[in-house]
């Protein structure tokens, strides 16, 4: 049986990987987890080990296909319970994240099953974020274009926002800039700002460079389904 630790470690692999299709750098792990790079490094022996990881020298590491399935769980409890926390208990989207950090490694098969079907199987989860099925089959992680490469007068929809920072969360939740959202790009400003407008409203919200690069967007023409609305 894998420790809550453990799972972290092959939970945060997984995000990583998602960004890059090079190995992942042991001092990224470290620096996600807030752990030391030597702390890092020890887990990475253990899991490999226990055929969970590969290292590759002085690259990093990669999911084995059984590492990637124990991943995909703890990812598809985190997003299950960050879903049912907005919808069910009336959490704000922007508290999920940690809340469902504590509790996705101490929920049974069955209490995962009732959520599902409660929420009705949703796909993904208030930020956007896939939630992989029960069968634990790979979902699509690629995050897109970003608000921040957009050019001014395109109009796109926000797919997904990264959900780490709970601050920008809030920001982003009162600007209105949230999945499903339609927004013209008014102007990308070379001192590092982006204005958009709300395409139903007359509302306009600029937002800092960094904060844009944190909101992936699609074109209409996509699909908008989304798991719930954040309060």
């Amino acid at each position: 049986m894998l420790s809550a630790k453990m799972e972290d470690y092959l939970k945060a692999i997984y995000e990583l990987q998602r960004e890059s299709e090079e190995p992942v750098a042991t001092s990224h792990i470290a620096e996600l987890l807030d752990v030391t790079p030597p702390t890092a490094t020890s887990m990475m022996e253990t899991l490999a080990d226990r055929g969970l990881v590969e290292r590759e020298k002085y690259k990093g590491v990669r999911l084995t296909p059984e590492g990637e399935t124990v991943a995909l769980e703890v990812v598809r409890h985190h997003r299950l319970l960050e879903t049912y926390l907005t919808e069910e208990l009336g959490y704000d989207w922007a508290a999920v994240h940690d809340e469902a950090d504590r509790l996705e490694h101490h929920i049974s098969e069955e209490f995962e099953r009732r959520v599902a079907e409660m929420l009705d199987d949703p796909t993904v989860d208030p930020h956007g974020d896939p939630i992989p099925t029960d069968a634990l089959d790979p979902v699509d992680e690629s995050s897109g274009t970003t608000l921040a490469e957009c050019a001014e007068g395109d109009t796109v929809v926000v797919r997904r926002v990264r959900d780490r920072d709970p601050d920008e969360l809030a920001y982003l939740d009162d600007a209105g800039l949230t999945p499903g959202t339609e927004l013209v790009v008014e102007e990308v400003a070379p001192i590092g700002m982006v204005t958009v407008a709300l395409a139903d409203g007359d509302q306009s919200v600029s937002v800092p460079d960094a904060v844009a690069r944190t909101i992936f967007v699609g074109t209409g023409e996509e699909p908008t389904e989304s798991a719930s609305e954040p309060a």
